[in-house]
């Protein structure tokens, strides 16, 4: 058993929004792995970055999708950094799963996001951090990705119908 998909992304791009939809479509379950982490960890994101850092984060994070590549077998959004920590990228890589990096321009994220205060890597600065981060992890992203489907001025209904489509069309391909 594996994820139907894995969606990456930076913060902002639908990956949850879109992830939801395209499980409903797919008539498959979504989880999203800041979602898992804190059920697991029993407190929120924010919570574990304040109070044990980024580094145990990431650690929670790395074994959590790694579990979950084994294990679930719908949908699977990432957090928008677990692509950058190597044990993820390897577990990914291994696997068969389609993924499909989500992305759109920086006045589109920070709109998303807005004062972002549920997202500690954007509390200070949001724009000027997303273009940072852009610039950080989209060589990666790209790496990554065997499918890429842009949101800017899309509806998450629009783009999770898009990434149906495509990853129809590429099981299709693979027969």
């Amino acid at each position: 058993m594996s994820p139907r998909a894995v969606l990456i992304g930076l913060p902002g791009t639908g990956k949850s929004t879109t992830g939801r939809r395209l499980a409903k479509i797919l008539a498959v379950p979504f989880a999203d792995t800041d979602d898992l982490v804190e059920k697991a960890q029993g407190r929120d994101v924010r919570r574990i970055f304040a109070e044990s850092g980024e580094d145990a984060f990431r650690a929670v994070e790395a074994e959590t999708i790694q579990a979950a590549l084994l294990e679930f077998d719908g949908i699977l959004a990432l957090g928008g950094g677990a692509l950058m920590t190597a044990s993820v990228r390897d577990a990914i890589c291994a696997s068969a799963v389609p993924v499909v990096l989500l992305q759109a321009c920086t006045d589109t994220l920070a709109s998303r996001v807005g004062d972002a205060h549920t997202r500690p890597l954007l509390r200070e600065a949001p724009q000027r951090r997303l273009a940072e981060l852009a610039e950080q992890r989209g060589p990666t992203y790209r790496a990554a990705a065997t499918i890429i489907v842009e949101t800017d001025n899309r509806t998450p209904g629009q783009v999770a119908a898009t990434v149906a489509a495509r990853l129809h069309e590429r099981a299709r391909s693979e027969r």
